[in-house]
């Protein structure tokens, strides 16, 4: 299966203002890309790129003054299969762990576990350990949090998605993430792009997403409390302890963005054009 994919943001920049960006496709599937991401700008500007602590591909450049434009598209290739399921794999003993999944057991900035590990032990104490625990967390999360943009508020946290019991899918990933940590199972967020195919119309407005990916048995799994269900043409663009570490852009200074698309669909089938989703 091919799938386009790609973005465009415009923002309204009243002074030159440095800005890191994070739109490009995850490495571990840049083997699979068969027509590059490349960011692409306008008016055209000088871009580094360099890895983070995570691995993620990073874009440095300074947005001149005036309207800005910044964007990807690519063709990629995937299986055309849905997130993989394994019902029957263990969670790993704290003491067993990789060292490399440790930090992922512990609080961040938008996963309080001081905050939520009591309420994560009453709700979750009683499941069997491993797959069908996580598959519980995200049950819950799904059913707790109401949907809906008009929720979405930068600032809010797993503890404060748990409160309010409404949000968009970086507070649903941040609940979940946060109730795994309390339950010793090594929980990372991801962002990047989930398709509708396979999926019966209507169709709402492509956006960006995020999931979480969790420690199982001897590797990272992917979970989707959001949806809640396996979905194909998952393709991740950045993961890390939670939002605060994978801000699509972020800017060092004043920027209003003020258009917004983001596209992703099987190469050469009929269906929607890219729409914009508006101002984020």
């Amino acid at each position: 299966m091919r799938i386009r994919l790609g973005c465009e943001l415009i923002c309204d920049v009243p002074k030159p203002t440095p800005m890191i960006v994070m739109l490009n496709v995850h490495h571990s599937r840049v083997a699979d890309l068969e027509c590059p991401d490349r960011l692409v700008t306008a008016p055209s500007v000088a871009i580094d790129s360099y890895r983070d602590s995570f691995g993620n591909w990073c874009c440095r450049l300074i947005a001149p003054t005036g309207r800005f434009t910044l964007g990807t598209d690519g063709i990629i290739n995937d299986d055309g299969n849905p997130d993989p399921v394994d019902l029957g794999v263990t969670q790993r003993s704290v003491e067993t762990l990789p060292p490399d999944t440790l930090l992922f057991l512990l609080g961040s900035r938008y996963c309080e576990t001081d905050l939520l590990s009591e309420e994560a032990w009453r709700l979750f104490g009683g499941t069997p350990p491993g797959w069908l625990r996580v598959q519980a967390i995200c049950d819950f999360v799904h059913r707790h949090v109401a949907f809906g943009y008009e929720h979405s508020r930068a600032t809010r946290t797993a503890a404060e998605t748990y409160a309010e019991r409404r949000g968009v899918c970086r507070d649903y990933a941040h609940l979940a993430i946060a109730f795994c940590r309390c339950m010793n199972i090594p929980a990372r967020y991801c962002t990047g792009y989930v398709s509708d195919i396979g999926l019966p119309p209507p169709y709402a407005p492509m956006d960006f997403a995020a999931w979480i990916e969790v420690f199982l048995g001897d590797r990272w799994w992917v979970f989707d409390p959001r949806n809640n269900t396996p979905r194909i043409g998952r393709v991740m663009i950045a993961r890390g302890r939670d939002a605060a570490d994978v801000p699509l852009t972020h800017s060092f200074g004043p920027s209003t963005l003020v258009g917004f698309r983001v596209w992703t669909e099987e190469f050469g089938i009929t269906g929607r054009e890219p729409v914009s989703s508006g101002p984020a």
